[in-house]
């Protein structure tokens, strides 16, 4: 196999131009140079389960989407990649981290079969990317960067790297927050031509500290914020302590919400919570869901994990506090069972037929009227749209702020 992998060069990169994030860079192609588009208008936010696996079992079907859909932002979660963290300062900025997609793809190398899918002219979010960060065994693991020690993370990194430098990727910057291991991970992809004024990987917005698990990538443009997390699971057991886990990441996020209305927000990802009954396929059997026949002691923390009582009543109070709007469900009144759920449960057993939505675009109620669409790209039980993962890409379009002035008044 190793014929087929071209040597990687000293930091990882083979095409270090088209690859690198940082903003320092003056891309000379006409896309980054084009005068028309100042912000992202067409998003994409995506868990891909894994973007190593994604790349090598289905990476044809995936770049055929996002080369139609043509996104500006492409956002994921569940990278699977190991982090190493890889800090470029920004002209005219405060310092901030960026991730090299050779960082991810070396960290993808140690995962075996995990993957993490990107997209094109939409700005596409992406949760659990799944690669390991970057940095030896014991020591400190850079987040912003791929893991690469070893064969196999190198040959893997550079399957990534390959994936990621062609077209439609090639057009993309890509900003990664990785874990220590393989599991979660985030990556922030943006076309060239348009250049966010920071990027932070923590709620805190503190330069260079990453979320444990890189949970969260924030990009600030002009005139609005960016924000893609992959909010950890509620998990079935007190003891676990997983609800704490929850209950505090909750309890940060509306905090961040409250403490950031001087810009308007639009936040996706995998934020793991259905906030209605509409939002789940079989409301009664998530109500009544349980493991191994465990009741929580709390009654409101009964039931399947995103669909609690607990976390959708936190959730909901995160809504009505930070002045914010499911985008999807303001379009989308009624209930759909083909086409109105991003989860969906294993085609074999209990769970074949259970699905959830539970990846979102929220958005401040100031960006209301520029809506255009919100809409689910997976359909169906057989999860046609899903690209090999059990979530499919959500993506939203805004209108230009200029075409309707109104809706800036709220």
């Amino acid at each position: 196999m190793k014929r087929f992998f071209k040597p990687i060069e000293k930091e990882g990169s083979s095409k270090k131009a088209a690859l690198s994030p940082s903003l320092k860079d003056n891309d000379d192609d006409s896309e980054s140079s084009a005068p028309d588009k100042k912000e992202p208008l067409k998003f994409v936010t995506w868990n891909a389960n894994s973007l190593l696996l994604r790349v090598k079992n289905d990476w044809p079907e995936f770049t055929k989407f996002v080369t139609n859909l043509d996104p500006d932002a492409i956002a994921i979660q569940v990278s699977n990649a190991f982090s190493a963290l890889f800090a470029l300062p920004c002209a005219d900025t405060d310092a901030f981290v960026t991730f090299h997609l050779d960082t991810v793809l070396s960290s993808l190398s140690n995962s075996l079969g995990f993957k993490q899918p990107y997209g094109s002219v939409w700005i596409t979010v992406s949760q659990e990317v799944r690669i390991p960060a970057a940095g030896s065994k014991g020591a400190s693991k850079n987040q912003g960067e791929l893991k690469d020690d070893t064969n196999i993370s190198r040959e893997e990194k550079q399957m990534l790297m390959r994936a990621l430098s062609s077209p439609p990727f090639a057009n993309y910057r890509v900003w990664w927050s990785l874990s220590d291991s393989k599991y979660a991970g985030t990556a922030l992809f943006i076309k060239k031509c348009f250049q966010p004024k920071k990027v932070f990987f923590n709620l805190d917005r503190i330069a260079s500290k990453h979320e444990v698990d890189g949970r969260v990538i924030l990009a600030e443009f002009e005139t609005f914020r960016l924000l893609n997390t992959y909010s950890p699971n509620n998990g079935w057991k007190e003891e676990e302590k997983s609800f704490k886990r929850r209950r505090k990441w909750d309890k940060r996020m509306l905090e961040f919400v409250i403490q950031s209305s001087d810009k308007p927000l639009i936040w996706c990802g995998d934020l793991n919570v259905s906030h209605e009954e509409i939002d789940v396929s079989h409301p009664d059997f998530f109500s009544a869901a349980k493991l191994n026949g465990y009741i929580p002691p709390n009654k409101e923390d009964c039931g399947q994990p995103g669909f609690t009582l607990a976390e959708r009543n936190r959730f909901n109070a995160i809504l009505k506090e930070g002045k914010l709007i499911d985008a999807y469900r303001y379009l989308h009144k009624e209930k759909d069972m083909e086409r109105g759920f991003s989860w969906s449960g294993h085609p074999i057993g209990k769970y074949r037929g259970k699905r959830m939505r539970i990846d979102y675009f929220i958005v401040s109620e100031s960006l209301v009227g520029r809506i255009v669409s919100c809409e689910m790209h997976g359909q169906g039980i057989e999860l046609k749209g899903f690209y090999g993962s059990d979530h499919c890409p959500v993506s939203l379009e805004l209108s230009e702020a200029s075409s309707c002035p109104e809706s800036q008044k709220n």
